[in-house]
């Protein structure tokens, strides 16, 4: 709480509307108590409609600034729709209202009105369609706030993972893994596991590119022109830091003893044995950004939407990790 008495909020866009979003967001709702203050940032009437689909009693305060807060009920700033959401149904027309409420969220958190930012899950599809050079959460905030390093890291209890690239094909992963890119993942992810994770002296273990790391050349060269010089100039500098390791046992629960983070090269090398382990609770961060960002670790599950049957366990996580970091960032 600042000296003003304002206890800055949790800002969260639901995401896309005709998806789960408006649905964890509820549930959520209905479940937590007190806390910090949370402000969603949507349609009211989006959220009407949705609690009575799933037949829940909710009282909304719309507000146009977070100062307006009021406890025991849930805040809204509204973003106009602009149709009637179908559950389900996706309209192209909600690109501009996505990114709108995500825009709003922005700037009250680099303006101090706000605390951090959580998202529900997007349909990039319908975001791009409208905004065509747009791949994806990540990248979207990294270009909003100026950020020229952002690094995605997937956290569950036992196991945090960063990635160097994100959303590209698997083709272009090779070229897109260069000396300065890993070097500013890695030293993003130490950062972060230190002043906002509280770990003092971080052990981290990073996976190589290709089958076996490369197998000392046979199987490719991109771990001895790239990745080990990297890990070696870390280890020069006093960071406890290790691999190359072949991805296929560096996940192992022997590798992983002691390991405070993984570094994975590609989204699907190491995102896949994350969310064996935590999908539904595991929590999406954003390093490397001037605001606090999470989101769960889920898509949009158009199919479960105003059915009562979507699960808001990773929703719920998103939030108490956003309330965690925000304390420290």
């Amino acid at each position: 709480m600042s000296k003003s008495g304002f206890n800055a909020p949790l800002v969260i866009t639901p995401g896309e509307p005709a998806g789960i979003g408006p649905d964890i967001c509820l549930l959520s709702e209905a479940t937590l108590t007190g806390g910090t203050p949370r402000l969603y940032i949507t349609d009211p009437r989006l959220l009407e409609q949705r609690a009575a689909a799933l037949n829940l009693d909710i009282s909304l305060n719309v507000i146009q600034h977070p100062r307006d807060y009021l406890p025991k009920t849930i805040n809204v700033l509204p973003i106009d729709l602009g149709y009637a959401c179908v559950p389900g149904n996706l309209d192209h027309r909600s690109g501009s209202f996505v990114l709108g409420c995500l825009e709003h969220g922005v700037s009250l958190c680099l303006k101090g009105e706000a605390r951090a930012l959580v998202t529900g899950p997007i349909q990039k599809s319908v975001v791009s369609s409208a905004f065509p050079n747009f791949t994806g959460h990540t990248e979207w905030l990294a270009e909003r706030t100026d950020s020229d390093q952002p690094v995605m890291m997937l956290v569950d209890q036992g196991l945090r993972v960063a990635l160097v690239t994100t959303h590209l094909p698997l083709a272009d992963v090779p070229r897109a893994i260069t000396s300065e890119k890993l070097t500013a993942t890695i030293s993003q992810t130490i950062d972060a596991l230190k002043t906002q994770f509280g770990v003092k002296k971080p052990l981290i273990s990073v996976c190589g590119l290709n089958p076996h790391a490369g197998e000392g050349g046979y199987l490719g060269r991109e771990e001895i022109d790239i990745i080990e010089p990297v890990i070696r100039t870390f280890r020069d500098s006093g960071e406890s830091i290790q691999g190359p390791l072949p991805a296929d046992t560096a996940f192992t629960q022997r590798s992983l003893e002691g390991v405070d983070a993984v570094i994975a090269m590609y989204h699907d090398q190491g995102l896949p044995v994350l969310k064996h382990s935590g999908f539904g609770h595991a929590v999406n961060v954003t390093l490397g950004l001037p605001i606090v960002r999470t989101s769960v670790d889920h898509g949009t599950a158009l199919d479960l939407s105003a059915t009562g049957r979507a699960e808001s366990g990773s929703f719920l996580a998103a939030i108490e990790l956003a309330d965690l970091l925000s304390r420290s960032h």
